[in-house]
Formats: C-alpha cells, sequence, structure tokens
C-alpha cells in the first residue's frame, strides 16, 4: 500500500497529541471518516495553528509561543501517510511568528464529525 493511499476500512485520521503530557501516552482523541488526504491534512494544519494561538500570550511572537506550546499546545499528525502527510514541525516557527487568521485557525469547519452531523440532520 503506498503512502498515499488510506486502508479502506479505515479511512485517513489524525490523531492529537498533548503537549503537556497529561493524556495517556499522549493522545487526546483520533479524529476519523476525512474525504481524502488533503482533508486530513488541512484539518490538521489547522488544528495546530489553533493551537498555537491558543498559547500565543499577551502578543508574544517566536520562542516565547513555541515554548508556551510544546508545554501546553496540541500537535496533530496524520496517521499512516507517511512523507505526503502534513507535519507541524515544517511550520511551528512560521506560525509562531506570524498570527493567524481567524480562517487559518478555523479547524472545525474541516472536522468530519461535523459534516456527518450535518448531513444527519438533513431531512428530504
Amino acid at each position: 500500500m503506498s503512502s498515499s493511499e488510506a486502508e479502506p476500512d479505515r479511512g485517513w485520521f489524525v490523531r492529537i497529541l498533548d503537549n503537556s503530557g497529561g493524556a495517556e501516552e499522549g493522545i487526546v482523541e483520533e479524529v476519523k471518516d476525512f474525504q481524502d488526504l488533503a482533508h486530513a491534512n488541512a484539518y490538521a494544519r489547522a488544528y495546530v495553528r489553533d493551537s498555537i494561538e491558543r498559547c500565543r500570550v499577551g502578543g508574544a511572537v517566536g520562542r516565547e509561543v513555541l515554548e508556551s506550546w510544546f508545554s501546553f499546545g496540541e500537535d496533530a499528525i496524520v496517521v499512516e501517510a507517511g512523507d505526503d502527510g502534513w507535519k507541524s514541525a515544517s511550520e511551528l516557527e512560521d506560525f509562531a511568528a506570524t498570527p493567524a487568521s481567524p480562517m487559518e485557525r478555523d479547524w472545525r469547519t474541516l472536522d468530519p464529525r461535523r459534516l456527518v452531523e450535518d448531513d444527519e440532520q438533513v431531512e428530504l
């Protein structure tokens, strides 16, 4: 199986990790049922972007933000995506240096659980 194919019975999923060590094995939750790898990557990126913004205190930038995030924030990884999966390490410094717009940190609109709930509520 190539890294760009998800297992048919599992689909793509994103693992949320607690940097503070408060969760068992660091895992807070696993979010499943993404439409494709791009969807999972976009969710993981927005989730981490939001987590970094929640750790930005008093207008801090750079190293202060990263120190706070590594102590209290949450990371997100696209499981079994290999090199095709988004990695927070490649963008952490940029995220810490520049505050995010509301759209950049809106992971909730990308949450596949929300998409399923919205579909279930539609009556024909």
